[in-house]
């Protein structure tokens, strides 16, 4: 069943996993109101969501065309239905004012409150925020209600599947009920169970926490980062918490959050121009792009890639790719796979031009050398997981920096392996070994001397005798990242000297 489902979210990206599920919630709430567990009508709701998604459409359209800006129609429609379920129906004309501001507000702070196109804050978030200094009105969240909750649940949990942020979620929920647990002892206010049991099932923070808080482009982009911030959003969620007259609430707490976040993440939107297209394998290319502005990014790192066109399908217009080049390179490289019937991402990818420009921002991710160089590695890439090891062994070799690292490089056929340039320089400059695994053995040569098949503990062992020692770093398809991972376990690696590559929606 987990495998099925994980197939199932493997095909979807996570923005548009997040447009589904919203689409589910209002449709769930056009339910719910129709037998009077809230507190409006379901025309009520079906022409309030109608009016917000036209509304941030339109300002959204003039924004993107006043500011010059790439525009992402999914975030547009996301942000709209945010609205549409963290704010009351509209009841009548000063309703629809409201929501109209709500609008305004979100979609302009994506371009006003931004830098280098990259917006700061929730747009959502923001715009409560606002509303609720300016004309004293603000969300009620009535999507955090008895009735809703197990729709926010059946959606939700997806939603965090696909990042694989269960553990940061987890603590900015645990973190909340905590913290108003014992601001509710402190005040002598009502019994500490029943005060957890409201803040879990009559609140907003499940939506809260699976939609709003694990927004990739205002989160950390490390998870030491992510912990810090889960814990100060999941205190600042608490409702008893004030300054004078002031109270928290979940949109001041995100916003606190991605001021946080603003803080101690590099803040990058880049527009990149094609220069040149090159062909590794009969199957993967290699993109280079100049950027229009020098930035920082350290070594296996990843970066969201936009990339409008007409007609997208079901994956959207923003991947998640590794970036393949070396800090000390001019040019950014992405090395790409293409699959048969590739999505219309990639088949507009792979048409590009020398002189086509594409959108990347929100450097990220865990998956960098260690910090001591003295470190023994393992490098384990299956495919196309080879990009972010060419990304560090470029860079040792451009800042000739020796270190003790063992690559397991396994491809289908001897023609699937990309950048083998790159390592046979790291081998003889740096003694750097690539140990090349095809796993079609039938379509290996007789005069191949290199190994064939799959890369086993027994291989490992053969290769790496002191693997017990090393620390190991696996790139690839999600289900060759999970069975060496068992593997591992089973020779006796522990979990904390695995690194795995893995970044919001990661197919």
């Amino acid at each position: 069943m987990i495998g099925w489902i994980d197939d199932l979210l493997n095909r979807i990206t996570m923005y548009r996993l997040v447009l589904y599920h919203l689409i589910f919630l209002v449709v769930a709430g056009l339910f719910v109101s129709a037998f009077g567990l809230v507190p409006f009508s379901p025309v009520a709701l079906a022409c309030s969501s109608v009016y917000l998604v036209a509304i941030c459409w339109i300002v959204n359209w003039v924004f993107s065309k006043v500011f010059e800006a790439p525009t992402n129609v999914e975030s547009v429609y996301i942000t709209a239905l945010i609205l549409a379920l963290i704010i009351t129906p509209a009841a009548g004309v000063g309703g629809y004012i409201f929501l109209t501001w709500a609008a305004i507000l979100a979609m302009a702070s994506k371009y006003i409150l931004a830098i280098h196109k990259k917006h700061l804050f929730n747009p959502a978030a923001v715009a409560m925020f606002i509303t609720s200094l300016a004309i004293n009105q603000s969300a009620s969240w009535w999507v955090g209600t008895l009735a809703m909750l197990p729709f926010v649940l059946i959606g939700g949990v997806l939603v965090i599947r696909k990042q694989r942020q269960f553990a940061v979620v987890g603590l900015m929920v645990a973190v909340a009920c905590i913290t108003v647990g014992a601001l509710s002892l402190l005040g002598g206010v009502g019994s500490l169970p029943l005060t957890i049991w409201k803040t879990i099932v009559e609140s907003p923070l499940f939506f809260f926490a699976s939609v709003m808080f694990t927004e990739p482009l205002t989160m950390p982009p490390t998870r030491r980062l992510q912990y810090v911030y889960a814990t100060l959003v999941g205190i600042l969620f608490a409702p008893q918490l004030h300054v004078g007259a002031f109270y928290t609430t979940p949109e001041s707490a995100l916003l606190m959050g991605n001021i946080f976040s603003y803080i101690v993440s590099p803040k990058v939107r880049r527009l990149l121009q094609l220069i040149e297209k090159r062909q590794l394998t009969p199957d993967t290319y290699n993109f280079a792009f100049a950027a229009d502005r020098p930035f920082s990014f350290r070594p296996g790192q990843y970066m969201e890639w936009t990339l409008p066109h007409p007609h997208p399908d079901t994956r959207g217009n923003r991947r998640y790719f590794t970036l393949a080049s070396s800090p000390t390179e001019p040019d950014i490289h992405l090395g790409v796979k293409f699959y048969p019937k590739p999505s219309s991402f990639k088949q507009t990818l792979l048409s590009l031009m020398p002189g086509s420009r594409i959108v990347a921002g929100q450097v990220a991710g865990d998956f960098v050398l260690p910090a001591d160089p003295a470190k023994k590695c393992v490098f384990i890439a299956g495919g196309i997981g080879i990009t972010p090891f060419r990304s560090m062994i470029k860079y040792l070799l451009d800042t000739n920096e020796s270190r003790p690292i063992t690559l397991l490089y396994s491809a289908r056929t001897l023609d699937d392996f990309a950048y083998a340039d790159i390592f046979e320089e790291a081998r003889q400059r740096l003694g750097i070994e690539t140990v090349y695994v095809p796993s079609d053995a039938a379509s290996v040569p007789a005069n191949w001397a290199g190994e064939r098949g799959l890369i086993t503990p027994a291989l490992i062992q053969a290769y790496v005798p002191d693997y017990a020692e090393r620390l190991f770093y696996l790139s690839g398809p999600r289900s060759m990242i999970t069975a060496f991972e068992r593997s591992l376990r089973e020779m006796g690696v522990p979990s904390h000297h695995v690194k795995t590559d893995f970044f919001p929606g990661f197919v």
